[in-house]
């Protein structure tokens, strides 16, 4: 069975994006990203990078955690804005949404159903595992269905902002255990997590 991944930077004090949920990493954005934040994700999770990354860089590789992408409206909105309508060509790219009526992209799937279920069904299809994108209400309606994290921790807090899970993520106690650590010279560690089952 696929797992999914939440794949996903993250500020000292929990939070994934500003108060607006404007791109952090965009070009007006606020995250540190340095060289080797860059060259790790190209070495090891090329399918997270963004098309015009992808392209800037030279890489065509598809990589080998992820082939599924999910991700929120306002996450998606962040590349409408910039002009794109699927930023990530490479992958099976699914946004959740209560507001679109049509997708504004052929190969961009809309799931205007409920996220949990979804996600159970695409757990179920053969493939590579499940990445999610963001953004943290969507999460927090995945809370359950979430079996590893991937935080990219920057050294960096940001006062107030859209935490990790949103304001709505059920109350329920998680452990985690960590087993991978990635930590870059300019000061993001990448920290992998797979949920304790009983």
């Amino acid at each position: 069975m696929r797992k999914l991944t939440y794949f996903i930077a993250m500020s000292l004090d929990g939070r994934i994006a500003g108060p607006d949920g404007s791109d952090p990493t965009g070009p007006d954005g606020f995250w540190p990203v340095s060289e080797d934040y860059v060259r790790l994700l190209a070495e090891k999770y090329p399918e997270t990078l963004p098309v015009q990354a992808r392209s800037a860089l030279g890489i065509t590789a598809d990589g080998t955690h992820f082939d599924t992408m999910l991700e929120g409206r306002n996450t998606y909105q962040n590349g409408l804005d910039a002009g794109f309508t699927d930023c990530y060509p490479h992958l099976r790219h699914l946004v959740f949404s209560r507001t679109l009526t049509e997708s504004p992209d052929p190969a961009v799937e809309l799931v205007t159903t409920d996220p949990a279920a979804r996600v159970r069904a695409l757990k179920r299809e053969p493939g590579k595992g499940l990445w999610l994108v963001g953004g943290g209400e969507l999460a927090g309606a995945l809370y359950a269905e979430i079996d590893r994290l991937v935080i990219k921790l920057a050294p960096l807090t940001v006062g107030t902002g859209i935490p990790l899970f949103g304001e709505k993520a059920p109350f329920d106690p998680t452990l985690w255990q960590r087993t991978e650590v990635d930590a870059l010279d300019s000061g993001t560690v990448f920290l992998t997590y797979e949920k304790q089952t009983a």
